[in-house]
């Protein structure tokens, strides 16, 4: 059965340790894709900064050529709130799909919607920290202890960019370099994102 990793994300914008984290996954997990899933509105945050077709674009750019990387549009498609328990339930059937996080986003899992179903649904994966050991929140560890899963662990140089950081050179008008694919900095700088 095909293995498909799944990567969520506001992607406000896509970066270069995004495309990192994708890259290891493919390898590390022997997965067939990678894809992108951009969010439409995601609840449990502000409202993102791009506009989504801005967003969709600079994936499309930044993973043009890459073997395994893809972007899928569903939420961007279906609008309102972002639920990943409501994208999951919409993908094709007949694969195992492995959700990647961060170990960040790994400490709020259990405060995901349905995030037990999430749980039922796909494989987790989640990218380690050198010297940080995998510590899945009490109630996700219980859980999948009495369903015979485990956390899957990426092992992931921890690389300082983020978007938030990204936005706020870009507002100030500094330099984003080494931080974002130089398509994606060419069409944040043509479009006149961030500023």
């Amino acid at each position: 059965m095909n293995r498909i990793g799944l990567l969520g994300g506001s992607f406000d914008p896509i970066h270069l340790a995004h495309l990192a984290l994708a890259r290891t996954s493919l390898d590390e997990l022997q997965l067939a894709q990678v894809q992108f899933i951009p969010a439409a509105n995601p609840w449990q945050r502000a409202p993102l900064r791009a506009a989504p077709e801005h967003r969709l674009r600079m994936i499309e750019l930044a993973i043009d050529g890459e073997a395994g990387l893809a972007v899928n549009p569903i939420e961007l498609e279906r609008g309102g709130a972002t639920y990943t328990i409501d994208t999951l339930r919409a993908l094709p059937s007949g694969v195992q799909y492995v959700w990647l996080l961060g170990a960040d986003q790994l400490a709020n899992f259990c405060t995901w919607n349905q995030w037990r179903e999430i749980a039922k649904l796909v494989d987790l994966a989640v990218a380690t920290r050198p010297g940080s050991p995998l510590a899945p929140p009490d109630e996700l560890a219980q859980w999948l202890a009495a369903h015979g899963r485990r956390l899957q662990a990426l092992p992931f140089a921890p690389m300082d960019v983020s978007a938030s950081d990204i936005r706020a050179r870009l507002a100030r008008g500094e330099s984003t370099s080494g931080q974002l694919a130089p398509q994606v900095a060419r069409y944040i700088a043509d479009h006149g994102l961030y500023r």
